[in-house]
């Protein structure tokens, strides 16, 4: 899972990306990217770390242009430790393209190959981001009449890429000359809106992975992306847009809404923040079939994603509500930190207990979802050891008991605690009393209660079952596969395609 911005300015571009990114720290704390453009040269740094560390005064400064991309990192196919691997990437033929992807593809190797042995293009990494760069380009290259690119060829070129491509992809690109091109996956697995501002030299547009980017950037709100839509900007802020594939029947991404995304955001025109209060009201629900309530003396959120599930189900079953745990929020999430010694390491130096909320009470502790189990055993161990009497656990998610091929490091069913295990085990496993499960159809239930329209959604890592219709065992083993790669420290910097360390 990345973070995405692509924005057509009417000034320098570079510290609103920033800026934008900041917003969108959440989506990845791998590594961070920015690439502008001045019209003649594309220029570009990025490098591992959080934004505010990647970027200082002289890489801003070596990113001139009035149009720009950026992303944050969440690895997941690739090596998280390569800051080659970062983007965005750039290719010089055709035209020149800076990119940035949000998702995975699933057929990314077998791409990789036709592009090396029939398209004749070379990939230098491991990223299955720079293999849909290369079919982008190569794509643009036959769309293109002789050495100019109009609309209507970018747009076809867009429809070649769906044709060959299978997975998961947000995408915004730069073509050297011509302008931004943004494009989704057409079952919009990922998510990608576009918002717009008026200035006094003209209109600005901005493409991002969330709302809160473009509302916390002074952009407003104009709509999702379709699925499988392409929406060009030229570099005078002319907008057109095409539906580049028919036929798909459009599935986001249900982990959004339960996890990833800010409860801050509308996606798909659903309120994140009011879907996870839906999410608690059908957990409440359950619970009290479940559980005798006369046994709980007080509800308390794991924070923070959890905090709006937690309350409503408080409300809703009259229950008392109490903060008891403590973030710092200065560790980073601990769910997509790459390792599992690391995010163990994690869980005590993010969360602090508040002793006299636990002592000598039964309580109930809400979290949006258990993955691997690691964070929710360090809690529970937390909570008795300050002196609860008893603790029950309650999921606003259901079990997770399946890897997830479309951006969610998930790569293998072992390390799902749910997997081939039912309620009781796990919560002998985390030492919690008794643990509840949200049901499938009642997560699905609460993001479409607020958009009917939305019928299906990409559910994989509970149900098992993949939209794109390409998952075999054999490609599951594979994905499992560790990572490898080796750290380059520092940023990298670049101007017109040459790369030089920037320490």
């Amino acid at each position: 899972m990345c973070g995405i911005i692509g924005v057509v300015g009417r000034g320098p571009v570079n510290q609103l990306i920033y800026d934008s990114l900041l917003l969108l720290q959440h989506r990845g704390q791998d590594a961070a990217g920015i690439a502008t453009s001045d019209g003649s040269h594309f220029n570009m740094f990025k490098g591992h770390g959080l934004v505010r560390d990647v970027f200082r005064t002289r890489s801003m400064r070596s990113l001139p242009g009035f149009s720009g991309i950026g992303q944050v990192r969440y690895p997941t196919a690739g090596s998280s430790e390569s800051a080659e691997e970062a983007q965005p990437f750039y290719v010089n033929a055709p035209f020149g393209i800076t990119f940035a992807h949000n998702g995975n593809l699933t057929n990314w190797l077998e791409l990789r190959e036709s592009l090396f042995r029939v398209d004749q293009r070379h990939i230098n990494t491991n990223s299955d981001s720079e293999v849909l760069l290369n079919v982008l380009a190569h794509e643009l290259q036959r769309a293109a009449s002789g050495v100019s690119l109009d609309e209507a060829a970018i747009f076809k070129a867009v429809r070649a890429l769906h044709e060959r491509v299978k997975g998961a992809y947000a995408v915004v690109a730069q073509i050297s000359g011509y302008g931004m091109l943004a494009f989704r996956d057409p079952h919009g697995i990922r998510p990608l809106c576009l918002g717009s501002m008026d200035t006094a030299q003209g209109k600005e547009w901005m493409v991002a992975s969330e709302s809160v980017a473009l509302e916390g950037s002074g952009f407003a709100f104009v709509r999702d992306v379709e699925p499988g839509e392409a929406i060009f900007i030229s570099l005078d802020g002319k907008i057109s847009s095409q539906r580049c594939s028919e036929g798909y029947q459009h599935a986001p991404c249900i982990f959004e809404y339960v996890y990833f995304a800010r409860p801050d955001s509308v996606i798909e025109g659903v309120s994140v923040y009011g879907s996870r209060l839906r999410m608690g009201e059908y957990l409440a629900d359950k619970l009290a079939r479940t559980l005798p309530l006369g046994d709980i003396d007080v509800v308390m959120p794991i924070p923070d994603s959890s905090r709006p599930a937690a309350m409503q189900l408080a409300q809703r079953l009259n229950l008392e509500y109490r903060e008891g745990l403590i973030k710092n929020r200065y560790v980073g999430r601990t769910f997509i930190m790459p390792g599992q010694a690391v995010r163990k390491k994690s869980v005590r130096q993010k969360l602090n207990t508040i002793g006299v909320e636990f002592q000598g009470k039964n309580v109930l502790l809400v979290d949006d979802s258990i993955v691997r189990g690691t964070t929710s055993r360090e809690i529970v161990e937390m909570a008795r050891a300050a002196g609860a009497n008893k603790v029950y656990m309650a999921s606003a998610a259901p079990p997770v008991r399946y890897q997830n091929v479309y951006g969610i490091d998930m790569p293998t069913q072992d390390e799902l605690i749910a997997n081939g295990r039912d309620e009781a085990e796990i919560a002998r496993i985390i030492g919690a009393d008794a643990l509840i499960y949200q049901d499938i159809d009642d997560m699905q239930r609460a993001v479409n209660d607020l958009n009917p329209k939305l019928t299906r959604f990409d559910a994989s890592c509970f149900t098992g079952e993949y939209i794109t219709g390409d998952i075999t065992p054999e490609l599951l083993a594979r994905i499992a596969e560790p990572r490898n790669g080796d750290r380059i420290g520092g940023g990298l910097q670049f101007n017109m395609g040459f790369a030089a360390n920037d320490n």
